[in-house]
């Protein structure tokens, strides 16, 4: 099997109702959907476990424990989503909370997505890749290897993040571990301790056996 799925993560985009409607509440906004109107706009829904009474989007539909919420924006304004679809392909899942935006997605292999990452973070803003699981080429290899970035800290995140863009991990090194620190105002030290931490963690889920 060849492919990747993964999850992008974008924090607080401005262009986005749905993100902006789940700040501030404990309710993560789902079912995220949309279409063109005959007109100039596109509709669009989310489903809530809460009433949200401080947004601008129409209670369409009234499930008891949920609610269906609906609202319509331009169709000319910029939207994450649909900029997904019309550069790579049809969004698998995308949902709300906290401010953030979360899309997963399949894409044909990573040179694709990589592309479309950094096309993405010109355009949006920050984005990151939160879940990743890329199939094996080989029918013989395991069918699927995860790599789930939530395990890592914040900081962990932040060094191992740093010290792949510096080129930390090209043979040869294109960056030294002090270098690496420094652009992060830290001691090399701490930026080792931070990166073994990360990567144990990330070598444990990918070896992991059942």
């Amino acid at each position: 099997m060849t492919g990747v799925r993964a999850e992008f993560v974008f924090e607080q985009p401005e262009n986005c109702p749905v993100a902006a409607a789940s700040e501030g509440t404990d309710d993560s906004l789902r079912d995220i959907s949309w279409a063109s109107t005959r007109g100039e706009t596109v509709a669009e829904q989310f489903t809530a476990s809460s009433e949200l009474p401080e947004i601008d989007a129409e209670e369409v539909f009234d499930y008891g424990p949920q609610r269906v919420y609906e609202f319509e924006r331009d169709r000319d304004r910029s939207c994450i989503c649909s900029f997904i679809e019309e550069s790579l392909g049809p969004v698998r899942d995308a949902y709300a909370t906290d401010g953030n935006l979360h899309i997963t997605l399949h894409a044909g292999d990573m040179e694709h997505l990589r592309e479309l990452l950094g096309d993405l973070d010109d355009r949006f803003g920050s984005v990151r890749i939160e879940y990743l699981v890329r199939g094996r080429a080989e029918a013989s290899d395991a069918e699927i290897v995860p790599v789930d970035l939530r395990r890592l800290t914040d900081r962990q995140r932040e060094v191992l993040q740093m010290a792949h863009e510096m080129g930390y991990f090209e043979y040869p090194r294109d960056a030294n571990a002090s270098e690496i620190a420094e652009a992060l105002d830290i001691q090399p030290s701490t930026f080792t301790e931070h990166l073994n931490a990360a990567q144990t963690k990330l070598l444990d889920e990918l070896l992991a056996s059942d």
